[in-house]
């Protein structure tokens, strides 16, 4: 049995911490694209990880999000009184 390797390892740990993450438009793409893919395997998948994946501009991300028909949820926004005193 082989060691893991350091890409691995880098990966493994990038989605421990993914919902921390603020930006992913410098990694390089077979990283982007295993990151990805293992964000859907652990079920991590949220709306902003989403747009996280999204804002990289990544083709290939850009299709298997529309091959896999992941759609944006939209919550209305209710509209409040705040500044009003009752």
């Amino acid at each position: 049995m082989q060691p893991p390797s350091l890409l691995s390892l880098t990966v493994d740990a990038a989605l421990l911490r993914i919902a921390h993450i603020t930006d992913l438009t410098a990694v390089p793409e077979p990283i982007l694209l295993e990151l990805f893919r293992k964000t859907l395997h652990a079920g991590k998948l949220t709306e902003k990880i989403l747009k996280l994946f999204i804002a990289t501009d990544n083709e290939n991300i850009l299709n298997f999000v529309r091959s896999l028909n992941i759609q944006h949820v939209l919550l209305p926004v209710l509209p409040t009184r705040c500044s009003e005193k009752f």
